[in-house]
């Protein structure tokens, strides 16, 4: 079950994190894959990581909110492979503050990556999957369905992907192209704990336990955890699921009281 043997899958963002995790179990079950990261250094890691055991795996450094830049890399792997099956829009970026303390250069940064780069991952990839058929996992996150305090630009483009992913499920859905989403809530990544010794040094443990105890769950997920939803919804097990949010949340949204 769960096989991806001969699909080729593009993991944008995939040098670290929620991505790195994807990229990971995405090979074990025989994909080949790309990762496409601004991040050069933990691309190559993750890359060396999978060939390490005996899986493929091949990086391209990619600005996903640069339309022509994606276009192209996108055109040099359906090129080499053919056909693209898969595609996580992974790749974001994340800001602290309220309306008033967003700059409108913070706005413009948050949109151009987690809005922008999704929409250019799409009209770049979907043409090569018309004629096959292919399954779509873009990031959303807990932000796109409840309100999360000091969270508004990010909140404003989770909403966004929520919205593309339904809007791309129905207009291709005859050409057997599936399109879901997935809404994390906290998951235990470098990023967690670099804003936690960033805003809180010296307090590092007690800040880690209370964020993990504001879900019900009492943790963090972990990255591989994720990374298994989304294996399912981009395998042929879940053929039959198109135009679907999935919060995997520790029960953070329906359990809150």
């Amino acid at each position: 079950m769960f096989n991806l043997k001969g699909k080729t899958a593009i993991v944008t963002g995939g040098g670290s994190g929620i991505g790195r995790a994807i990229a990971k179990v995405f090979s074990k079950q025989d994909a080949e894959v790309y990762i496409l990261d601004f991040d050069e250094k933990g691309a190559a890691n993750v890359v060396d990581e999978i060939k390490s055991e005996n899986g493929k795996a091949y990086f391209t450094k990619c600005d996903v909110s640069n339309q022509q830049e994606v276009a192209d890399i996108i055109k040099g792997i359906a090129g080499k492979n053919k056909s693209i099956d898969i595609l996580v829009n992974n790749a974001g970026v994340a800001h602290v503050g309220n309306v008033e303390g967003t700059s409108e250069e913070d706005f413009t940064r948050l949109f151009n990556v987690n809005v922008k780069g999704v929409y250019n991952l799409l009209q770049a990839v979907i043409p090569f999957m018309k004629e096959k058929g292919g399954a779509i996992l873009n990031m959303a996150s807990i932000a796109s369905l409840v309100g999360i305090p000091d969270r508004f630009a990010y909140s404003m483009t989770k909403g966004a992907v929520v919205g593309m992913t339904l809007s791309t499920a129905k207009d291709y859905i005859n050409y057997k192209i599936r399109c879901n989403c997935i809404s994390p809530a906290r998951v235990h990544t470098p990023f967690v704990d670099g804003f936690i010794a960033k805003n809180y040094p010296g307090k590092e443990k007690e800040m880690f336990e209370k964020l993990s105890r504001t879900q019900p769950i009492g943790r963090m997920a972990e990255p591989e955890e994720i990374a298994h939803l989304v294996l399912y919804l981009c395998s042929d097990e879940a053929s039959f699921i198109t135009g679907c949010d999935y919060p995997i949340d520790g029960g953070f949204v329906k359990l809150n009281n």
